[in-house]
């Protein structure tokens, strides 16, 4: 990382010295922490102009459509890799030797069960709570059953609680899905992978033995790596921001669980199914694209664009593969399916959106194929938070083993200015 100097010149003001920092990768970074020993500050909503760490994890370049992982691209490591190896890639920095691959499979696998009494903790909610709701709260929980190793200061103890929340996310969100309908918890195999356990615990019954399609546990081990990490979002911004203040692993997580609940953010595959509930119908479509075009119409295509990528989105290609092979394999004929393969027809050959570059992006695929497997929208984020609890993890303990402080922003106050307090009696 290399040093440059800028010049801030502020009228009435002595010239401000800051250092500008050159990245690996990316934009140089300027350096506004000595702002404060001269009474100023940034003011940045949404933080979209602000780096607030300095992190070797992931690298997203919007313009490029890029997302690398420790420097490797998302398109090879979701063609080429499996969930575990990149989760192992994430946390230590490097791709795994076959030793040590085995080694961490075989850690993963032997803690996949939970503490036998958080079985009752579920039955504490209604049985028709939002399963976000119900998974913030026994994430949030986990520290009053693995307290032994919640020392955030010993590299150890961050270790095996990284491999516990890797390990018993899948069956967290399965227990808050056999929960609602009403099913048995099923207990975890340790002869599946990944993918498959968690489809097994999420469709599985004591009645008979799980059928798994490969097709299906492929897909959704690439669902599982495509969200796995993506830099500082919202939500692993608010896991940083509450392990700044030393809170344990779990309460952290929890946090971040709560953030990528928000419609905005861990809500986009959701929003793709309520849209295509709303089109109702192919022969709907050029309404709704006419409505799309219109600026002043409310109505707006989910799954279309993103935020980040000014180009198409990289993981996008990975899950339309994914998308079309799933549809193929299980044969689904479903009218909100064949809508939603209209749509992307549509949205990549007409000029407007090909021009605007509003390309299908992966919350779009990702929710035809959870769809497609036969799992409710309302799980939709839930898997989401299981595939990202790797990356919350990874870059929650990049901060605690680095120099950090605790995380306080500013603001630009707009209120009132000191006033003098009026008795009740006097006010007008």
């Amino acid at each position: 990382m290399t040093e440059k100097k800028a010049i801030l010149k502020v009228d009435g003001r002595e010239d401000i010295e800051l250092s500008v920092y050159s990245p690996t990768l990316g934009q140089d970074v300027v350096d506004v922490a000595p702002l404060t020993a001269n009474n100023l500050f940034t003011f940045d909503p949404g933080f979209t102009s602000t780096a607030s760490c300095e992190s070797k994890i992931t690298y997203i370049d919007g313009e490029k459509g890029q997302l690398l992982h420790r420097g490797y691209s998302i398109e090879e490591l979701a063609s080429n890799s499996d969930y575990l190896e990149v989760c192992y890639l994430l946390w230590h920095g490097e791709l795994p030797t076959q030793a040590q691959k085995d080694a961490f499979v075989s850690t993963i696998k032997n803690h996949t069960m939970v503490h036998e009494q958080l079985q009752f903790f579920y039955r504490g909610f209604r049985r028709d709570a939002h399963p976000m709701a119900v998974m913030c709260g026994v994430v949030g929980a986990l520290s009053a059953f693995y307290h032994d190793s919640t020392d955030i200061k010993n590299p150890q103890h961050r270790e095996i609680t990284a491999m516990r929340l890797i390990a018993k996310m899948p069956t967290i969100a399965a227990m808050c899905y056999k929960y609602a309908v009403g099913q048995p918890f099923m207990y975890p195999r340790n002869d599946l992978t990944y993918s498959e356990n968690f489809l097994h615990m999420m469709f599985g019954t004591p009645c008979e033995e799980s059928k798994i399609s490969p097709v299906a546990a492929r897909a959704m081990d690439r669902i599982f790596i495509l969200h796995a990490d993506h830099e500082q979002n919202a939500s692993t911004s608010t896991v940083r921001l509450a392990g700044s203040s030393g809170a344990n692993p779990f309460a952290c997580i929890a946090a971040g669980i709560s953030a990528l609940w928000g419609p905005a953010h861990g809500g986009a595959n959701e929003a793709v199914l309520n849209m295509l509930d709303e089109i109702g119908d192919v022969s709907n479509i050029d309404t709704y694209i006419a409505k799309a075009k219109d600026k002043n119409d409310p109505f707006k295509l989910m799954g279309f664009g993103h935020r980040v990528y000014k180009n198409y989105d990289p993981r996008a290609s990975v899950m339309r593969e994914s998308c079309h092979e799933v549809l193929k394999e299980l044969g689904v004929k479903d009218a909100k399916l064949e809508l939603a393969m209209k749509l992307e027809e549509i949205a990549l050959s007409d000029p407007y959106f090909v021009e605007k570059k509003l390309f299908p992006n992966v919350d779009f695929y990702s929710g035809i194929i959870l769809s497609a497997l036969g799992i409710p929208t309302s799980m939709f984020t839930v898997i989401f938070a299981l595939s990202r609890t790797v990356g919350w993890i990874s870059h929650w303990n990049e901060m605690i083993a680095n120099p950090y402080k605790i995380g306080r922003p500013r603001q630009l106050y707009t209120g009132e200015t000191e006033r003098s307090f009026v008795p009740v009696d006097n006010r007008k």
